[in-house]
């Protein structure tokens, strides 16, 4: 004979459904604002305690999420309303330009025409190490080679070279090299039909 109370406790919510609805969609806007008001860095360019901070902060609101119903159910319910409202969210900023640039920021100029801008890093809280990390991330030697970096309200540190990479500058070597065979071939071409 099956044991009720095991189902009972697998998949009776403990919860009304409204408020199991309502927990997830609120505990998600209230992140979305936090992170938005706490800064870019909270994103992507994490060291170890903002990974602490966001280990904790998803143990912290797990309860507020769930609330008193551990059941499968409930789990399920409070998962599904996080990504339908994510879904929900993404879509309505898709359409609505201004209003994803009013919520996620604009991009942050953190270092313009070679010279790193120490308000702006300051204000983001990103220190010259990290920079230099985040760029050796993306294939530079050092802040030297940096004509400009952006800190996009995504979090990440986008990185433009003031020369060009070995690797680029090898390939333009070698397309440069291509280019001179291709004439010479064509002159070669050009003298054996003439004699």
């Amino acid at each position: 004979m099956p044991d009720h109370s095991l189902w009972s406790d697998l998949f009776a919510l403990k919860l009304p459904l409204a408020e199991k609805l309502l927990r997830p969609v609120i505990v998600y806007f209230f992140l979305v604002v936090a992170l938005r008001i706490f800064g870019k860095r909270e994103l992507a360019q994490l060291n170890p305690f903002d990974l602490v901070v966001l280990l904790c902060l998803s143990n912290t609101v797990q309860n507020a999420i769930i609330g008193d119903d551990n059941s499968v159910t409930g789990g399920l319910l409070g998962a599904a309303t996080l990504l339908l409202v994510n879904y929900s969210v993404v879509r309505f900023l898709y359409a609505h330009e201004g209003v994803e640039q009013f919520i996620e920021g604009a991009p942050d100029m953190l270092i313009a025409n070679g010279e790193i801008s120490a308000t702006n890093c300051q204000r983001e809280l990103i220190t010259r190490s990290e920079l230099e990390s985040a760029a050796h991330g993306q294939g530079l030697a050092s802040l030297d080679e940096v004509e400009t970096a952006i800190l996009e309200p995504g979090g990440t540190i986008c990185f433009v070279a003031k020369k060009p990479t070995p690797d680029v500058a090898r390939h333009d070597a070698i397309m440069r090299r291509l280019d001179e065979i291709a004439r010479d071939v064509t002159v070669l071409k050009g003298t054996r039909t003439v004699s």
